[in-house]
């Protein structure tokens, strides 16, 4: 096992922590297998009450015909996107520069279903419309995330997204949303999660994010996509002989969390605050929509990592236990707010950060 380095045991070691719900234990599972009854009967290869009447809640939540339990988002979306191609007989779809599928699945969809993305809008904004307009060939399918977590949970305003829809269903593309965090974004838009998705053909949910739970995820759509979706579900492998681990913890979690989403992007807007009153640090979007937001630090990685490692031991309150690079001279981190937030006391929040911007100042003069 690698030794862990001087900057993480800082962070492991405090009391209180900004990001999150908390540490990813087995008791989280625990948690939500004492919430029921030791007589309720698993499911068993995608069948039962447990997994059926899970399905049958998210699919009436998201406002869609049908709903299929998957064990991960990447399974789903990969599927989503193959039926989409597959009806239309076009193996060609369009998404994001920094979409989850281009950068973190080892090139799954073009490997295994031989689709080709076209990558639209530079990497460090959201997709407009006339990026979509401006496609010179055509798609089967359309995603979209929201909101686009590697820009730091960025999301375009809502009459851009009723456009896109709209211009989507004239052309006869079909619209995707990956919608890995979709409950986070309903404050921001004032919108419920089912209005959201009337815009979509297909959309994805998961429930490790905002929600805390084990693993796993909800593709939705009509009966005929959800249908195909099972097919293809099998022919992943993704038919587990039980689910319900899974199943049990996204539905108690979502239940004790589902309806905490507006307290999240409060304190997200409050938290961004206090890092943009910092000298040299600032967070995208400047403004959270939702509850996660990117902070920039700009420095030099050691002195940035000092300055925080003072703050942790000083003030036992965690900010982040990584730093990635931007530049020589600037990094960032993501912040997610959960249920910890609300947990830290506020005095000692204002201690933190006011002690974090003189040490800023201070590594500012140092390099004058």
């Amino acid at each position: 096992m690698q030794e862990m380095s001087p900057f993480v045991k800082a962070f492991q070691q405090t009391k209180f922590r900004l990001n999150g719900h908390g540490k990813r234990e087995v008791g989280v599972l625990k948690e939500a297998l004492l919430s029921i009854s030791n007589q309720q009967e698993s499911d068993i290869y995608g069948t039962g009450q447990v997994i059926e009447a899970f399905q049958r809640k998210m699919a009436n939540y998201l406002g869609k015909e049908s709903a299929v339990f998957f064990p991960s988002g990447t399974m789903a979306q990969q599927i989503a996107l193959r039926i989409w191609c597959d009806e239309k007989g076009m193996q060609k779809v369009a998404y994001h520069p920094l979409c989850h599928l281009e950068i973190h699945e080892e090139d799954g969809l073009k490997e295994l279903h031989h689709i080709d993305p076209i990558l639209l809008a530079d990497k460090d904004r959201l997709i407009e419309l006339d990026d979509i307009l401006n496609i010179n060939e055509e798609i089967a399918c359309l995603l979209l995330e929201l909101p686009q977590r590697e820009i730091g949970g960025q999301l375009p305003e809502y009459s851009t997204l009723e456009a896109i829809s709209s211009y989507c269903k004239e052309k006869g593309i079909k619209l995707h949303l990956d919608g890995a965090r979709l409950f986070e974004i309903t404050p921001y838009y004032g919108k419920s999660a089912s209005e959201i998705c009337k815009l979509f053909d297909s959309v994805y949910i998961s429930f490790y994010k905002g929600i805390g739970g084990v693993a796993g995820a909800i593709l939705a759509g009509d009966e005929s996509f959800t249908e195909s979706s099972k097919v293809w579900k099998r022919r992943h492998g993704g038919d587990l002989v039980s689910l319900y681990p899974y199943i049990l913890s996204a539905d108690y979690y979502f239940e004790q969390r589902v309806n905490s989403m507006k307290n999240y992007y409060e304190g997200a807007k409050e938290l961004a605050q206090l890092y943009n009153d910092c000298h040299q640090i600032t967070t995208k979007p400047i403004k959270p929509v939702s509850n996660m937001f990117h902070v920039h630090l700009f420095g030099q990685k050691e002195h940035l990592e000092k300055i925080l490692m003072e703050i942790h031991h000083t003030t036992g309150i965690g900010f982040t236990p990584y730093l990635r690079e931007v530049t020589d001279h600037e990094y960032f981190y993501e912040v997610s707010i959960g249920d910890q937030y609300a947990a830290v006391p506020r005095e000692e929040v204002k201690k933190a950060f006011s002690l974090l911007n003189k040490r800023m100042k201070e590594l500012d003069l140092s390099i004058l």
